[in-house]
C-alpha cells in the first residue's frame, strides 16, 4: 500500500550554504585577511567538479609569489629536509625546524591555506604526541592545518586531532617517511593493494581528514579513491582524476637539476636564470663596474 505521508522537504534539500566569513569578533592587532582559502573551499571544489593547485613553500618570498599567483594551498613539506637543508631524505628534519619554515611561509601567505607536514617521529607514538606536535605547528608556526602520513592504522589519531580542532590532510600511497619499509621510491597501490588503499582513504576521511593526498599511485587506483570518498583528494604522481595537484616548487620551477620524476612538469628553468644573474654580478664586481654612480650615496 503506498504511503500517504507528506515528504519532509528538509530531508532532500541541499545542504545550506555556509554563512559569509566575517572579521573575528575578539579583536586583533592585524585585521584578518579577507578571502582566506579554507577547508570548505576545497570541499566546494570537489563538489562542483573543479580543481585546485598546491605547491610546497619554505620561505616568505616564494610563499608570497605563489600566493599572489593564486595557488590555493601551500605545503610546508618535510621535503624541506632534502630541498633546503641538503639532507638525502626527509627523515632528519625536526619539528623545531618545521616550525621555523612554517612561520616564514605564513608570513608571506595572505590568501592561501598553509598546511605543514608532521615530520617523522613527531606523531607515531600516540594521538597525544600528534596533538602536541600539531599544536606547536599551529601556535608557533601559525599554519592552518597539518598533513600526516599513514593509512587506516592512524585513523584514531586523525579523529583525535580533528576533535582537538586541528584540520588534517591525510597522506597515503608512497609515504616518504616510510621509504626504508617500502624498499625505496616505488609506486604503491597496484593490483590487490589498490583495494587496501581505498580502504585506507575511507577510514581516514571517515575519521575526519578534510583531504587525502596520494603520492605515486596508479591513475586507476587514484580514480577509485576519488570516487570512494566524499572529501577532496590531492595527487602527486597519481593521474588527473584528483581534485587537486601538488608539486615540489624547486622541481616545478626548474631550480633543481638532474633526473626528474615522471610526474614532474617543469614550468621554468630558474636555475639557469639565477646562475646567469650571479655570473653577471660577479663579472661586474671583478671589472669594477658595480657599484656604479647610480648605486652610490
Amino acid at each position: 500500500m503506498p504511503s500517504t505521508s507528506t515528504p519532509d522537504p528538509a530531508a532532500s534539500a541541499a545542504p545550506a550554504p555556509l554563512p559569509a566569513e566575517v572579521a573575528a569578533p575578539y579583536g586583533a592587532a592585524i585585521p584578518a585577511t579577507a578571502g582566506r582559502i579554507r577547508t570548505h573551499h576545497l570541499q566546494a571544489a570537489k563538489d562542483n567538479g573543479e580543481k585546485f593547485a598546491m605547491l610546497t613553500a619554505y620561505d616568505q618570498y616564494t610563499a608570497q609569489i605563489f600566493d599572489e599567483a593564486g595557488i590555493e594551498v601551500l605545503l610546508v613539506g618535510d621535503s624541506a629536509s632534502n630541498n633546503v637543508l641538503g639532507n638525502e631524505t626527509s627523515l632528519p628534519i625536526t619539528l623545531d625546524e618545521m616550525i621555523i619554515f612554517s612561520r616564514a611561509v605564513t608570513a608571506g601567505a595572505n590568501r592561501a591555506m598553509v598546511v605543514a607536514d608532521l615530520p617523522f617521529g613527531s606523531y607515531e607514538q600516540s594521538p597525544g604526541q600528534a596533538i602536541a606536535s600539531s599544536v606547536r605547528l599551529m601556535k608557533e608556526g601559525l599554519v592552518h592545518a597539518v598533513k600526516m602520513e599513514g593509512g587506516a592504522y592512524y585513523a584514531p589519531t586523525v579523529r583525535a586531532l580533528t576533535q582537538a580542532g586541528i584540520p588534517v590532510m591525510a597522506h597515503i600511497g608512497f609515504t616518504p617517511q616510510s621509504e626504508h619499509m617500502l624498499g625505496g621510491y616505488r609506486v604503491q597501490g597496484r593490483g590487490e593493494a589498490a583495494r587496501a588503499m581505498v580502504e585506507d582513504a575511507v577510514a581516514l576521511s571517515g575519521a575526519g581528514a578534510f583531504c587525502v593526498l596520494m603520492e605515486m599511485v596508479p591513475a586507476a587506483t587514484a580514480m577509485a579513491v576519488e570516487a570512494a570518498i566524499a572529501v577532496p583528494t590531492v595527487g602527486i604522481g597519481a593521474g588527473n582524476s584528483t581534485t587537486g595537484q601538488v608539486l615540489v616548487w624547486q622541481d616545478m620551477a626548474g631550480l633543481r637539476t638532474g633526473k626528474m620524476a615522471k610526474f614532474v612538469k617543469q614550468y621554468a628553468q630558474l636555475r639557469t636564470v639565477l646562475a646567469d644573474a650571479a655570473k653577471a654580478y660577479g663579472d661586474d664586481v671583478r671589472m669594477g663596474t658595480f657599484p656604479g654612480p647610480e648605486h652610490t650615496f
